[in-house]
């Protein structure tokens, strides 16, 4: 026996070593090989590349793919050599069972682009099993009366192989009664029949035994014994008839175990012992064969639960013998039908879980849907959500790709769970589901946007150097390195502000710093423009506004313009001795370089010679006589004013005014000598003491006087500003009064000074420019 498998295989070597390969049809794109089963591992199949036209370089660049499609793994691709070797050993048997021919289908897989190619791999059966009988002794009982040129079935061997190298024949050992014959069965299966030459005797011999051998037709042949124990009967002279020489039948494959399939019948003429018909398989292989027969009743029931997918079609004999040892036989066909009981498989080939935005379309995942049901049962229908920005197309047999609908944004959706559901046509229907899983991976595409547009900071004077002063913000609804933002500061188009000495900003939280201390009066205002770019490729940057207010603060005293202070004398002004009540002795005039109400300054009387004679307006600083000059008046006086403006807190200036009492304005100006005090005067000033005192007493009089004076002064004020006195308009305290139309001055100032008394008084105009240092001129 091992001479003979040595002898095969190096048959099999000489004779299989050419490979029927790469026979395309043009519509289909379909590659096939043949080789021969049970080739060792490592076998050179083909050579890919060339029989797929591409290079080597370009199939390993294109990752080529082998789908088995159910199979394990038999084939093998070398990527550097483009050549297909055989992975393991292929065993046509147990691939394919009695199917023939044996093919194997492949499906290949190009990708970038994606292409499909079929490849059929035939494998070609060689004879590598021997037959084997179902039982090592068979029993066969024969009546003597049994005539030369009987009939008597034999149980076949079973050989997995097919074809040639299946069984093709059958011997008996030799002996004096028997010989045997190898007739085709409907299956064309050969079968064993043992013929009677010689009439038995049982009295001469009531047993035999023979050795019945099959052989099968391969090079070298294989062969199988079994016993063969042969019983010689007394004489029934009729074997039994089946109702039908052939029964058909259909099941489904669902049907349960011990399901009655058939009902055989066969019938005996004989009587008693010898009518009674036993039944029995035949010729179906009983181990194979998923169906038991009852030996008294004919019942066909399964045995084993049916799979369409594995096998539609059984054949099988059926034996009626009666206890002489006659018999009749029936052939029965089963077809298996067929059931929804397979759910649809999806088998993902290529998957991509991560794809950029903005891309027109991409590949997200390739597929394989199968179905091993048949008709409906395994027509198929793939489906995703309509809502969803993807696409499925079909491609080649059941493979379908997955493909994005258009360009995806991100910043809209980052994630996608996309269910695929596979159904086929059957019923009940069957469904399958899977769910990927695609990331939007992020692109530059969305510039920084500030939170507005223009950004305005208020900022008081004298501020501290590096002090916060506000925060700009931007936001960028990409990700990563995408949306880190850095500000910066754009140039400047005004050449006078030197924005890199007063502003830095911090480039990570768009913090802005007063470098310096901002001064109110130098610079009120100024406006720059701050950048956000971030750190995309390409990076894509923004522009916003910023507008700093300097607020003002108190840092500047009133500055007296009239009359001018300096380290000599004070200013004189002259008072004629027959002034009215209300004459105006002259006006103040002060400046602020402040604004607000930092600016607004109020006039106050602090010391005077005479306290009664004089009283200041606290709004505009007209210094004004408040009754009639007598004779006991001082011909002299010394005036202290106050000038405080409205800050917190707040500031002031003095104003020392000297005011000499003459006759007329002929006399010339004359400082008088001191003399000595006469008693008279003295007298006369301690009766004025006395009238003061005496008014203070008198509350009810004195509220009256302030009263009348109050209302006379309020009708002045009204004629002056009708008559173009510079009196500040709008609401405002009384007491105060802004000078100066925007509440600063220039370093050239112009005023016109309306100083209007009774009609015998004089009126002043000034229209000299006043600066610092100028000096006023007595018209």
């Amino acid at each position: 026996m091992e001479t003979d498998l040595a002898k095969t295989s190096e048959k099999r070597q000489v004779v299989f070593l050419t490979i029927l390969l790469l026979l395309w049809e043009a519509d289909c794109k379909t590659i096939r090989y043949s080789m021969p089963e049970e080739t060792e591992t490592g076998y050179l199949v083909a050579n890919l590349a060339k029989d797929l036209g591409l290079r080597v370089e370009e199939l390993a660049t294109r990752g080529v793919k082998i789908y088995h499609s159910g199979y394990k793994e038999l084939l093998q691709l070398d990527s550097e050599t483009g050549n297909l070797f055989l992975k393991e050993k292929a065993d046509r048997e147990e691939l394919c069972g009695a199917t023939e021919p044996c093919v194997l289908h492949f499906q290949l897989i190009l990708e970038n682009p994606v292409q499909f190619f079929q490849t059929d791999l035939q494998l070609t059966d060689i004879n590598d099993h021997s037959p084997e009988f179902p039982q090592r002794e068979m029993l066969l009982k024969i009546q003597e009366s049994a005539q030369p040129g009987t009939v008597f079935l034999l149980k076949a061997a079973q050989d997995p192989d097919i074809g040639s190298n299946a069984v093709q024949n059958y011997t008996v050992s030799p002996n004096l009664h028997f010989h045997v014959l190898t007739p085709s069965g409907a299956d064309g299966r050969k079968y064993p029949e043992l013929v009677l030459e010689r009439a038995l005797d049982r009295e001469e011999q009531p047993e035999l035994t023979l050795t019945l051998t099959a052989v099968d037709g391969g090079s070298p042949p294989r062969s199988g014994t079994t016993t063969v124990r042969v019983e010689v009967l007394d004489i029934n002279d009729n074997a039994p008839q089946f109702v039908q020489s052939l029964y058909e039948v259909q099941i489904p494959e669902n049907s349960p175990l011990d399901a009655l399939v058939l009902t055989v019948s066969a019938r005996d003429l004989d009587a008693g012992i010898h009518g009674k018909v036993a039944y029995s398989l035949f010729q179906g292989g009983e181990v194979s064969q998923p169906f038991v027969i009852d030996q008294v009743t004919g019942e066909i029931r399964l045995k084993r639960v049916l799979d369409f997918e594995e096998t539609q079609y059984y054949t099988m004999e059926i034996v009626a013998a009666d206890s002489g040892g006659l018999s009749g036989k029936c052939s029965v066909a089963i077809l298996v039908l067929d059931v929804n009981d397979n759910v649809p498989k999806l088998t993902i080939s290529s998957l991509t879980s991560s794809i950029p935005e903005n891309a027109p379309e991409v590949v997200v995942a390739v597929f394989l849907v199968s179905d091993p049901d048949s008709g409906d049962n395994g027509r198929m229908v793939c489906s995703i959500p309509n809502d969803l920005p993807f696409l499925l197309k079909p491609t080649f047999k059941n493979y379908y790709t997955l493909v994005t609908e258009g360009p995806l944004d991100r910043e809209s959706k980052s994630e996608y769970n996309i269910t695929i559901t596979v159904s086929d046509m059957g019923t009940p229907r069957l469904t399958t589901q899977h769910t990927i899983t695609v990331q939007v991976s992020d692109v530059n595409d969305n510039a920084p946007a500030f939170t507005q547009s223009s950004y305005t900071l208020f900022v008081h004077e004298n501020n501290s150097p590096a002090l916060h002063i506000g925060t700009i913000r931007a936001t960028d609804s990409d990700s990563g390195s995408n949306a880190h933002i850095t500000y910066s500061l754009l140039p400047t188009h005004d050449p006078q502000l030197d924005l890199s000495s007063l502003i830095s900003i911090n480039a990570d939280n768009g913090q802005l710093f007063a470098l310096r201390a901002l001064d109110y009066e130098a610079l009120q205002t100024f406006e720059f423009r701050v950048g956000a770019t971030d750190q995309g490729s390409p990076t894509l940057s923004s522009e916003a506004l910023v507008r700093v207010l300097v607020l003002d603060a108190n840092d500047n005293a009133p500055f007296v313009l009239y009359p001018l202070q300096n380290a000599s004398a004070p200013y004189t002004e002259l008072l004629p001795r027959a002034a009215e009540s209300g004459y105006l002795v002259t006006k103040v005039v002060a400046v602020d370089r402040d604004s607000g109400q930092n600016a607004w300054l109020s006039f106050q009387l602090l010391k005077a010679t005479e306290p009664g004679l004089f009283s200041v307006w606290a709004h505009n600083g007209e210094v004004r006589t408040s009754r009639l000059l007598s004779e006991r008046d001082a011909p002299k006086h010394r005036l202290l004013l106050q000038v405080k403006d409205n800050g917190d807190p707040p500031r002031s200036a003095s104003v020392t005014l000297q005011v000499l009492v003459v006759d007329g304005f002929s006399q010339p100006f004359l400082p008088l000598p001191e003399v000595a005090r006469d008693p008279a005067q003295d007298n006369d000033l301690l009766t004025l003491y006395l009238v003061i005192a005496l008014a203070s007493v008198s509350s009810l009089f004195l509220l009256s006087v302030l009263l009348f004076v109050g209302v006379r002064l309020c009708r002045r004020a009204r004629a002056s500003s009708l008559s173009g006195c510079s009196v500040p308009e709008g609401h405002f305290p009384g007491h105060l009064v802004d000078v100066s139309g925007m509440g600063t001055l220039s370093q050239d100032y112009q005023y016109e000074v309306c100083l209007a008394g009774d009609s015998g008084t004089t009126d002043f105009k000034f229209f000299n420019p006043i600066i610092p240092n100028g000096l006023f001129q007595n018209p």
